[in-house]
Order: C-alpha cells, then structure tokens, then sequence
C-alpha cells in the first residue's frame, strides 16, 4: 500500500492577515505551509458526536482551522459526562450537545462555520448528513451507527477516522476503501459485530477521561494528513493503545475479499437494519424478558409487600462492585453477571433462594445485563425469575431521585 495519498481538498484562494497570524505554527511546518493551511480552511470535516471522543476531535480541529465542522449529536449535556467531554461545561448542563458544542468551537476559532445536525443519525437521514463532506470523523459508542457509518461513507465513497475507547485501552484507523484498491473497510476489520451483552459499554464499564483526548487526537491527526496529503494515514493499520502499561502498537489490516460490503461478491448493496445486526440483547435474552420484565413501580410494591411480610422473593443486583458502591436498590443482594456466565452464581442464587422457592428478581443499570443473566436462570430452572426493565436508573430518575445517578 503507497505510503501517502493525493490531498482530499484542494486548497482555498487566500488566507485572511488574521488567519496567517493564527495558522503561523502551523505554516512554518514546510510539510503544511500555506498550501496545507489552505486545504484546511478550504474542508469539509463531518464529527459523528460531542461526546467523549468527538469533545477533543471537534476543538482540535476547529483549532487547526478546518473550514466548515458539522456536527452530528442528538443528546443533551449529562453531569456525568463533564469527567471526558471537554467541550462541554458546568453551564452546558442540559443544553443540547450541539449547540454547546458550536459555541466552544467559536470561542476556539470564529473563522470555522459550524454546520448542526441536532438528531439521530439514522437509515433515513444518514446519506443527506453525509453529501457534501470531505471526511468523517467517527466518535459513535455503539456498534450499530459505527457500521451504518461505514456502509453509508463507502457508499457516497467519503473516507472516514474511526476510533474506540473504554476503560484504559483505545484504538483507532482510518477506513477508505474508495482511495485505495487494497484499502479495508470496518467490516473487513469487524466482519460481524460482538454477541449481545459480551462488550459493555463505556455506561457499563467506564472510561478513564483522559483517554478520550489521546485517542481523539490521533483522529484529528489523521484527519489533517488525509485533507492535506502528508504523512502516512492509518489506512490499512490498526493503532492499539494500553493507557497503563503507555504503550502504542500497529497492525496490519488487510482488505478481505470476501467482505460483505467492499469484497469481491458483496451481499450488502443497501443499507441495512442495524439495530436487529446489532442486537442489544440475545435472542435468548429478548426471549426471557417477554412476559418477564416488571417495572420499578412494580418493584416498589413488591419491596412493601416484603417488608410487610405479604411476599417473599430474593432481588439481587447483576452490576459490578464498583457500580454498587455508587448506587443501589434497598434490599438488593449484588452476584455480578460475569459470577453467572461461568456457573460459580447458581449455587448461591440457590441459597438465596430456598432451591427456587422464593422468586428471584434480577437487575441491573438498565436491563441488558439483568435480561442476559434472567435467560441463564430460567434455563437452570427458575421458571418465574422476572427482571426489572431500566434497572436502578429508572429507580434513581421514577423512585428515589436523592441517590446519585451515573
């Protein structure tokens, strides 16, 4: 694979007295210089999200004075998301993303014109964000818009950064098929998403803030290389980064011929259902919760009934330690799902229980774990097992809003 590639924008006619002044690091770097500078005012940079990832993308970018940002986010500013989203502030809380996001990048660089897309990127809407763009810069969290993402990019044929983050450990390339004939895409990477419920989320499992911004860095620098032409882009490579052991690694990713979407005999011509590829839940799970899913009201109730002695059944908590250290339901006995896929949590769930019989109620942050878990236990014979659908985030936000929330 060549080791660089044309520019992806031509350069625009001038540079304000104000923006030499601005850009002047940048143009005393002979391999940008005012050609280089100019690509940049002249870009089109598109950033799927201002959260965790998109925060740093979209200041640094704005800073390096890419020309026109859109900003693709539907969300509204969380407490919790303070801890990694920089571009957002104390203030922000609320507001929605977007628009806090357009105003730090003007307070950045008023020469850049922000373009919002204040909705969720979907089937329906996501070829008329995407026209017009030179690049995409992907911060998505699931892997249901992350593969709509890279059909949607390898059909109007825009390249795209890819990154991903959760816990200590990122990872990020640059997916463009349509520069190169041996270019890959995210399928040929990840041909098939992960089985429900096996990959937590960064809600689920956390982030440490800090390495949204190493990551999120190593996509603008990406992104500034493909606009300008210098430099040998992540195209075909794979960089892995170990925030506790600092260390950084590259793999090669080859294009695979037999690729559902860039291969030689494609099967997705069209964009798909990628919530029903994805899965939320298993089929086992989804299956359990049907006519099993009770809700925190009902909880509530139930929690009475037993203190009052009317009813008896066991809730227990299927997070993390940690997670119940932060929160919790009264009454809840934590066996941590991960005790339940490796069998060690039926022989307690069977103390707990009298063998079956007082009832088990299982939950969770939100209901995706407590499903999974609730479709072991009715396979090991707890038939009249329930789960509680929203978990103890609907218990803080509908039954005791004074405990915190995360």
């Amino acid at each position: 694979m060549a080791a660089s590639f044309p520019p992806l924008v031509e350069p625009a006619d001038e540079l304000s007295i104000d923006e030499v002044r601005r850009y002047s690091r940048h143009l005393i770097i002979p391999d940008v210089g005012m050609s280089g500078q100019k690509r940049l005012k002249n870009a089109k940079v598109l950033v799927i999200g201002a959260g965790g990832l998109g925060s740093p993308a979209l200041l640094y970018l704005a800073a390096a004075g890419v020309g026109t940002l859109g900003i693709v986010e539907f969300d509204e500013v969380d407490e919790s998301n303070l801890q990694r989203q920089i571009i957002h502030g104390q203030s922000d809380v609320g507001r929605p993303k977007a628009e806090s996001a357009a105003d730090a990048i003007h307070e950045t660089n008023p020469y850049v014109d922000v373009v919002i897309h204040n909705e969720r990127l979907d089937n329906d809407n996501v070829f008329r964000i995407f026209e017009g763009y030179d690049l995409i810069v992907d911060g998505t969290d699931n892997f249901a818009t992350r593969y709509l993402v890279n059909d949607a990019a390898y059909f109007l044929k825009i390249p795209y950064v890819w990154g991903s983050i959760y816990r200590f450990d990122g990872q990020a390339s640059v997916f463009a098929p349509t520069l190169a004939e041996d270019a890959p895409c995210y399928r040929c990477l990840y041909p098939e998403p992960p089985p429900p419920g096996m990959v937590p989320s960064c809600a689920e499992g956390g982030v440490l803030g800090v390495l949204c911004a190493s990551i999120g860095s190593i996509q603008v620098t990406e992104a500034i290389k493909l606009l300008t032409g210098i430099g040998e882009p992540l195209i075909g490579q794979l960089m892995i980064y170990d925030a506790l052991e600092m260390s950084y690694r590259k793999l090669k990713v080859r294009k695979d011929p037999n690729c559902a979407l860039c291969g030689e005999h494609a099967t997705v011509t069209e964009l798909i259902d990628y919530d029903t590829f994805c899965g939320a839940v298993s089929e086992e799970a989804a299956d359990a919760a049907a006519g099993a899913t009770i809700s925190v009201v009902q909880l509530e109730h139930m929690l009475k009934e037993r203190t009052d002695g009317v009813r008896d059944f066991v809730l227990v908590d299927v997070r993390e330690p940690n997670e119940y250290e932060i929160n919790k339901i009264p009454g809840s006995v934590l066996i941590p799902k991960g005790d339940f896929l490796n069998g060690t949590a039926l022989g307690r769930l069977g103390e707990l229980s009298g063998e079956g019989q007082r009832q088990v109620v299982f939950h969770c942050k939100s209901g995706v774990r407590s499903a999974e878990v609730l479709a072991i236990a009715k396979g090991a014979g707890y038939s009249d097992a329930v789960h509680v659908g929203g978990g103890v985030v609907a218990w803080v936000n509908q039954i005791d809003p004074s405990q915190p929330s995360y």
